[in-house]
């Protein structure tokens, strides 16, 4: 067995019963054995205050990813620190199970019930067989109102215009919302109705409703009840613009998007243009000029930078599972260098969790299965070529699904992703 790990004391809170405040239970850790259980470390935690099991649930958070208690949280436990309760609503997607498998991991949530409308009494792992012997939970269907009393927030994978319908109900009846549609993402009615050709069901939470992008909307999400995850394409655009355009590094005229996305990206539902011999052996450009995602872009680099930029962006489709490049051209502003452009980038985001500024050129494969975003900047004569990856079930979805989690519950952001 190996020698002592570098930390060797983990900080787990308790009640002092007189104060009825937290107090510090050192724990000495002096083997990766894992021998110690946390059941008395936590028994006197009392059920019945959210704030108090808050903090319990932060230092049992830590303790977790030092990977010395990874084994420890049983069922007591669980209850003794007020396990968060996820809900996930259209539970047969893609972005549903990448959503359980990472709240799997988490060591602070407890998945409480899967929806679909198409329930027929199979359990989830019937739906998704890579849950086998992890997860015995019924697919069940049920009403936002059923749902939100089982739920401390729920995670909605329904496709746009069904979602805003739930998200409303669900919100109604007190349980907060992670909504992983393109429902609440745009400002305006008139934008999302222009988009996606359809009036919004719920339009004065149109340019309220958070962005989920911690990186940059961070401060928006702590007391959120509702929260908007990012599209994938747009996650991999608007992180490497949004600072640059800020501080007045580049032009916000001409600014090419150029993206390429793989077949993952489409969702679950068997299309023509998906299938393996329609996709195999071949690249593709789709949606040129009207794909939904282009005023994503736009609207929230404009949110967050207050510049108005012109943006051509253009997907593709590549023959893999997941993974998303993006190669972005801009103009530099007068004067600027790409050191400066650089040096940006690294202030924005040296402090945050999954956003690398890298020196290599970015590639899918280093970011797979992570919620890591890589960015580097090369130049190329007049032009600033700025390129990122990501993996577009994990940052572009359920990854920053439980990202947003973590922050709208006090948590570390690292949580169940790392």
């Amino acid at each position: 067995m190996s020698a002592s790990p570098p930390v060797l004391v983990s900080s787990i809170f308790s009640m002092d019963e007189a104060l009825g405040a937290p107090r510090i239970l050192q724990v000495a850790r002096d083997t990766m054995l894992g021998e110690v259980s946390l059941e008395s470390k936590v028994s006197a935690v009392p059920n019945d205050s959210f704030s108090q099991a808050r903090v319990v649930r932060n230092q049992i958070g830590q303790y977790h990813q030092t990977g010395f208690g990874r084994s420890l949280l049983t069922t007591a436990t669980k209850t003794a620190i007020n396990m968060i309760r996820v809900g996930i609503i259209g539970a047969s997607g893609y972005t549903a199970i990448e959503s359980i498998q990472l709240l799997l991991k988490h060591p602070l949530v407890q998945i409480v019930a899967a929806t679909s409308r198409q329930a027929d009494g199979s359990m989830i792992a019937d739906v998704h067989p890579s849950l086998v012997g992890r997860l015995k939970l019924p697919v069940e269907d049920l009403t936002p109102a059923q749902l939100a009393s089982r739920c401390d927030v729920a995670f909605s994978c329904l496709p746009h215009g069904a979602s805003a319908h739930h998200c409303m109900q669900l919100l109604d009846a007190g349980c907060r919302v992670v909504d992983l549609s393109a429902d609440y993402r745009l400002s305006t009615p008139a934008l999302y109705e222009k988009w996606y050709g359809e009036v919004h069901p719920d339009p004065r939470r149109l340019g309220s409703t958070p962005y989920g992008l911690p990186e940059l909307f961070s401060d928006e999400l702590a007391s959120a009840r509702l929260v908007s995850n990012p599209g994938c394409y747009p996650t991999s655009a608007i992180l490497p613009l949004s600072p640059l355009l800020k501080e007045g590094l580049i032009s916000a005229k001409d600014i090419i998007v150029d993206s390429k996305s793989g077949v993952s990206g489409a969702g679950r539902t068997p299309k023509l243009g998906n299938l393996y011999c329609e996709v195999n052996e071949s690249i593709a450009a789709y949606s040129v000029g009207n794909h939904r995602h282009q005023p994503e872009i736009a609207d929230i680099v404009k949110r967050y930078s207050g510049v108005e930029a012109e943006i051509v962006f253009t997907p593709h489709l590549v023959p893999m599972e997941r993974g998303i490049l993006s190669t972005i051209y801009a103009h530099p502003a007068s004067g600027a260098t790409p050191n400066q452009i650089r040096e940006c980038l690294n202030t924005y985001y040296n402090s945050t969790s999954f956003v690398r500024v890298v020196s290599h050129l970015p590639a899918t494969r280093f970011v797979a299965r992570t919620n890591f975003v890589d960015i580097t900047v090369r130049e190329n004569g007049p032009r600033i070529i700025l390129i990122s990856a990501i993996d577009n079930l994990v940052k572009g979805a359920s990854g920053a699904a439980v990202q947003n989690l973590n922050h709208m519950f006090g948590m570390a952001p690292t949580l169940g992703l790392l």
